[in-house]
Protein backbone atom coordinates (compact mmCIF):
# COMPACT_ATOMS: atom_id res chain seq x y z
CA UNK A 1 0.00 0.00 0.00
CA UNK A 2 2.84 2.38 0.92
CA UNK A 3 4.50 1.67 -2.43
CA UNK A 4 1.30 2.55 -4.31
CA UNK A 5 0.93 5.82 -2.39
CA UNK A 6 4.57 6.68 -3.02
CA UNK A 7 4.24 5.90 -6.74
CA UNK A 8 1.09 8.05 -6.97
CA UNK A 9 2.89 10.93 -5.27
CA UNK A 10 5.81 10.63 -7.69
CA UNK A 11 3.48 10.65 -10.70
CA UNK A 12 1.64 13.68 -9.33
CA UNK A 13 4.92 15.51 -8.73
CA UNK A 14 6.07 14.72 -12.26
CA UNK A 15 2.80 15.99 -13.71
CA UNK A 16 3.04 19.20 -11.71
CA UNK A 17 6.65 19.76 -12.79
CA UNK A 18 5.70 19.23 -16.44
CA UNK A 19 2.78 21.61 -16.12
CA UNK A 20 5.04 24.22 -14.50
CA UNK A 21 7.56 23.75 -17.31
CA UNK A 22 4.90 24.22 -19.99
CA UNK A 23 3.98 27.56 -18.44
CA UNK A 24 7.55 28.69 -17.81
CA UNK A 25 9.13 31.21 -20.11
CA UNK A 26 12.75 30.44 -20.98
CA UNK A 27 14.60 33.23 -22.72
CA UNK A 28 16.57 32.21 -25.80
CA UNK A 29 19.82 34.21 -25.96
CA UNK A 30 21.63 34.43 -29.28
CA UNK A 31 25.30 33.87 -28.42
CA UNK A 32 27.33 36.76 -29.89
CA UNK A 33 24.19 37.72 -31.74
CA UNK A 34 22.34 35.70 -34.35
CA UNK A 35 25.52 35.37 -36.37
CA UNK A 36 24.85 31.90 -37.73
CA UNK A 37 22.93 33.03 -40.81
CA UNK A 38 23.59 34.53 -44.24
CA UNK A 39 22.05 37.87 -43.32
CA UNK A 40 24.73 38.39 -40.64
CA UNK A 41 27.50 37.12 -42.87
CA UNK A 42 28.30 34.51 -40.20
CA UNK A 43 30.13 37.22 -38.24
CA UNK A 44 30.05 36.89 -34.46
CA UNK A 45 29.68 40.06 -32.39
CA UNK A 46 28.77 42.04 -35.47
CA UNK A 47 26.13 44.74 -35.64
CA UNK A 48 24.45 42.65 -38.34
CA UNK A 49 24.28 39.69 -35.94
CA UNK A 50 22.67 41.89 -33.30
CA UNK A 51 20.16 43.22 -35.80
CA UNK A 52 19.31 39.69 -36.95
CA UNK A 53 18.73 38.60 -33.35
CA UNK A 54 16.46 41.59 -32.83
CA UNK A 55 14.51 41.06 -36.03
CA UNK A 56 14.11 37.33 -35.30
CA UNK A 57 12.56 38.20 -31.95
CA UNK A 58 14.88 36.28 -29.64
CA UNK A 59 14.62 37.14 -25.96
CA UNK A 60 18.22 38.33 -25.78
CA UNK A 61 21.44 38.88 -27.66
CA UNK A 62 24.81 38.38 -25.98
CA UNK A 63 27.97 40.30 -26.89
CA UNK A 64 31.56 40.55 -25.64
CA UNK A 65 33.27 43.80 -24.72
CA UNK A 66 36.97 44.62 -24.30
CA UNK A 67 38.71 47.93 -23.48
CA UNK A 68 41.67 49.42 -25.34
CA UNK A 69 44.57 51.17 -23.61
CA UNK A 70 43.02 54.57 -24.34
CA UNK A 71 39.65 53.61 -22.92
CA UNK A 72 37.68 52.75 -26.05
CA UNK A 73 35.24 49.88 -25.58
CA UNK A 74 35.03 47.51 -28.53
CA UNK A 75 32.76 44.54 -29.18
CA UNK A 76 35.16 41.67 -29.71
CA UNK A 77 35.49 38.27 -28.04
CA UNK A 78 39.22 37.60 -27.83
CA UNK A 79 41.60 39.60 -25.66
CA UNK A 80 43.89 40.20 -28.64
CA UNK A 81 43.54 41.05 -32.32
CA UNK A 82 46.19 39.44 -34.53
CA UNK A 83 48.50 39.09 -31.57
CA UNK A 84 47.98 42.61 -30.25
CA UNK A 85 46.59 42.68 -26.74
CA UNK A 86 43.56 44.95 -26.84
CA UNK A 87 44.13 46.24 -23.32
CA UNK A 88 47.72 47.25 -24.16
CA UNK A 89 47.14 49.09 -27.44
CA UNK A 90 45.13 52.17 -28.46
CA UNK A 91 41.94 51.94 -30.48
CA UNK A 92 43.65 53.37 -33.57
CA UNK A 93 45.50 50.07 -33.98
CA UNK A 94 42.22 48.14 -34.26
CA UNK A 95 39.93 50.66 -35.96
CA UNK A 96 40.43 49.31 -39.49
CA UNK A 97 40.33 45.61 -38.66
CA UNK A 98 37.51 43.86 -40.51
CA UNK A 99 35.55 40.95 -39.10
CA UNK A 100 34.12 38.11 -41.18
CA UNK A 101 31.26 40.01 -42.85
CA UNK A 102 33.36 43.04 -43.73
CA UNK A 103 32.26 45.20 -40.81
CA UNK A 104 34.90 46.99 -38.78
CA UNK A 105 35.12 45.87 -35.15
CA UNK A 106 32.16 47.70 -33.60
CA UNK A 107 32.73 50.24 -30.87
CA UNK A 108 30.32 50.10 -27.97
CA UNK A 109 28.74 53.33 -29.22
CA UNK A 110 27.98 51.80 -32.61
CA UNK A 111 26.69 48.62 -31.01
CA UNK A 112 24.42 50.33 -28.51
CA UNK A 113 22.99 52.58 -31.23
CA UNK A 114 21.66 49.42 -32.86
CA UNK A 115 20.81 47.86 -29.50
CA UNK A 116 18.41 50.59 -28.45
CA UNK A 117 16.33 50.28 -31.62
CA UNK A 118 14.56 47.17 -30.27
CA UNK A 119 13.51 47.70 -26.64
CA UNK A 120 12.10 44.18 -26.38
CA UNK A 121 15.53 42.54 -26.96
CA UNK A 122 17.59 42.09 -23.80
CA UNK A 123 21.23 43.09 -24.30
CA UNK A 124 23.39 40.54 -22.50
CA UNK A 125 26.55 42.55 -21.89
CA UNK A 126 29.65 40.44 -21.21
CA UNK A 127 32.57 42.32 -19.68
CA UNK A 128 35.73 40.39 -20.47
CA UNK A 129 38.31 39.96 -17.68
CA UNK A 130 41.21 42.42 -17.71
CA UNK A 131 44.66 42.41 -16.14
CA UNK A 132 43.93 43.96 -12.75
CA UNK A 133 41.13 45.14 -10.50
CA UNK A 134 42.13 48.74 -11.23
CA UNK A 135 41.80 48.22 -14.98
CA UNK A 136 38.51 46.40 -14.50
CA UNK A 137 37.19 49.25 -12.33
CA UNK A 138 37.91 51.68 -15.17
CA UNK A 139 36.24 49.27 -17.59
CA UNK A 140 33.13 49.12 -15.40
CA UNK A 141 33.01 52.91 -15.06
CA UNK A 142 33.17 53.35 -18.83
CA UNK A 143 30.57 50.63 -19.46
CA UNK A 144 28.09 52.26 -17.08
CA UNK A 145 28.79 55.70 -18.57
CA UNK A 146 28.17 54.43 -22.11
CA UNK A 147 24.92 52.76 -21.14
CA UNK A 148 23.77 55.97 -19.48
CA UNK A 149 24.78 57.99 -22.54
CA UNK A 150 22.66 55.79 -24.78
CA UNK A 151 19.70 55.64 -22.42
CA UNK A 152 20.21 51.95 -21.77
CA UNK A 153 21.15 51.86 -18.09
CA UNK A 154 17.95 49.99 -17.40
CA UNK A 155 17.60 46.48 -15.89
CA UNK A 156 14.76 45.81 -18.33
CA UNK A 157 17.09 46.46 -21.27
CA UNK A 158 20.52 45.20 -20.14
CA UNK A 159 21.94 42.42 -17.97
CA UNK A 160 25.59 41.70 -17.19
CA UNK A 161 27.72 38.55 -17.32
CA UNK A 162 31.43 38.05 -16.72
CA UNK A 163 34.11 35.47 -15.95
CA UNK A 164 35.68 38.03 -13.62
CA UNK A 165 34.41 37.63 -10.06
CA UNK A 166 35.64 41.15 -9.29
CA UNK A 167 33.59 42.64 -12.13
CA UNK A 168 30.50 40.74 -10.98
CA UNK A 169 30.94 41.84 -7.37
CA UNK A 170 31.38 45.51 -8.28
CA UNK A 171 28.43 45.54 -10.67
CA UNK A 172 26.24 43.83 -8.08
CA UNK A 173 27.19 46.48 -5.51
CA UNK A 174 26.80 49.45 -7.83
CA UNK A 175 23.74 48.28 -9.77
CA UNK A 176 21.72 46.12 -7.36
CA UNK A 177 18.58 46.25 -9.53
CA UNK A 178 20.35 44.62 -12.48
CA UNK A 179 20.81 40.94 -13.23
CA UNK A 180 24.49 40.06 -12.81
CA UNK A 181 25.57 36.51 -13.63
CA UNK A 182 28.95 34.88 -13.03
CA UNK A 183 30.13 32.75 -15.95
CA UNK A 184 32.79 30.55 -14.40
CA UNK A 185 32.44 27.30 -12.47
CA UNK A 186 34.82 28.20 -9.63
CA UNK A 187 32.07 29.54 -7.36
CA UNK A 188 28.92 27.83 -6.15
CA UNK A 189 25.59 29.68 -6.13
CA UNK A 190 25.81 30.02 -2.35
CA UNK A 191 29.27 31.57 -2.61
CA UNK A 192 28.08 34.02 -5.27
CA UNK A 193 24.93 34.94 -3.39
CA UNK A 194 27.02 35.63 -0.29
CA UNK A 195 28.94 38.16 -2.39
CA UNK A 196 25.72 39.86 -3.43
CA UNK A 197 25.69 38.43 -6.97
CA UNK A 198 22.13 37.53 -8.01
CA UNK A 199 22.67 35.20 -10.96
CA UNK A 200 24.63 32.29 -12.39
CA UNK A 201 25.50 31.55 -16.00
CA UNK A 202 27.16 28.15 -15.99
CA UNK A 203 28.27 25.99 -18.86
CA UNK A 204 25.53 23.40 -19.27
CA UNK A 205 27.93 20.60 -18.23
CA UNK A 206 28.41 22.23 -14.81
CA UNK A 207 24.83 21.40 -13.84
CA UNK A 208 25.61 17.71 -14.37
CA UNK A 209 28.91 17.94 -12.52
CA UNK A 210 27.41 19.80 -9.55
CA UNK A 211 23.92 18.35 -9.31
CA UNK A 212 22.89 20.43 -6.28
CA UNK A 213 23.83 23.81 -7.74
CA UNK A 214 20.61 24.41 -9.65
CA UNK A 215 18.48 23.88 -6.56
CA UNK A 216 20.97 25.90 -4.52
CA UNK A 217 20.61 28.84 -6.92
CA UNK A 218 16.83 28.63 -6.72
CA UNK A 219 16.88 28.60 -2.93
CA UNK A 220 18.93 31.79 -3.01
CA UNK A 221 16.54 33.47 -5.46
CA UNK A 222 19.09 33.66 -8.27
CA UNK A 223 18.51 33.82 -12.01
CA UNK A 224 19.90 30.85 -13.94
CA UNK A 225 21.44 30.89 -17.41
CA UNK A 226 23.21 28.07 -19.30
CA UNK A 227 25.86 28.36 -22.04
CA UNK A 228 26.68 27.51 -24.82
CA UNK A 229 23.97 24.95 -25.52
CA UNK A 230 24.21 23.95 -29.16
CA UNK A 231 22.62 20.52 -29.64
CA UNK A 232 19.08 19.32 -29.10
CA UNK A 233 19.94 16.79 -26.42
CA UNK A 234 21.59 19.39 -24.20
CA UNK A 235 18.92 21.97 -24.97
CA UNK A 236 16.21 19.58 -23.87
CA UNK A 237 18.07 18.84 -20.63
CA UNK A 238 18.38 22.53 -19.81
CA UNK A 239 14.74 23.24 -20.66
CA UNK A 240 13.66 20.36 -18.44
CA UNK A 241 15.91 21.57 -15.67
CA UNK A 242 14.10 24.89 -15.78
CA UNK A 243 16.76 27.48 -16.62
CA UNK A 244 15.60 31.08 -17.05
CA UNK A 245 17.80 31.66 -20.08
CA UNK A 246 19.56 29.43 -22.57
CA UNK A 247 22.50 30.83 -24.52
CA UNK A 248 23.15 29.20 -27.87
CA UNK A 249 24.76 29.57 -31.29
CA UNK A 250 21.65 27.92 -32.73
CA UNK A 251 18.81 30.10 -31.42
CA UNK A 252 16.30 29.13 -34.12
CA UNK A 253 16.74 25.45 -33.30
CA UNK A 254 16.41 26.17 -29.58
CA UNK A 255 13.22 28.15 -30.05
CA UNK A 256 11.68 25.49 -32.29
CA UNK A 257 12.53 22.76 -29.78
CA UNK A 258 11.13 24.74 -26.87
CA UNK A 259 7.87 25.36 -28.71
CA UNK A 260 7.65 21.67 -29.63
CA UNK A 261 8.11 20.65 -25.98
CA UNK A 262 5.48 23.13 -24.85
CA UNK A 263 2.97 21.91 -27.41
CA UNK A 264 3.50 18.26 -26.47
CA UNK A 265 3.03 19.00 -22.76
CA UNK A 266 -0.09 21.06 -23.36
CA UNK A 267 -1.65 18.02 -25.05
CA UNK A 268 -0.81 15.70 -22.11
Amino acid sequence: MKKIVLLSAMIAALFLSQSAFAQKQCGIVAHRGFWNCEEAGYAKNSIAALRCAQEAGFWGSEFDVNMTSDGVLIVYHDSDVKGKKIEKHPYSEFADFEIKNGEKIPTIDQYLEQGKKYPETMLVYELKPHSSKEVEDRFIDLSIAKLEEHGLLDPQRVMFISFSIHICEVLAQRLPDFTVQFLGSSHSPNSLADKGINGVDYNHAVFKLHKKWYRQARKRGMSVNAWTVNNKKDMKKMFRLGVDMLTTDNPLQARELLEKIRRSEEIQ
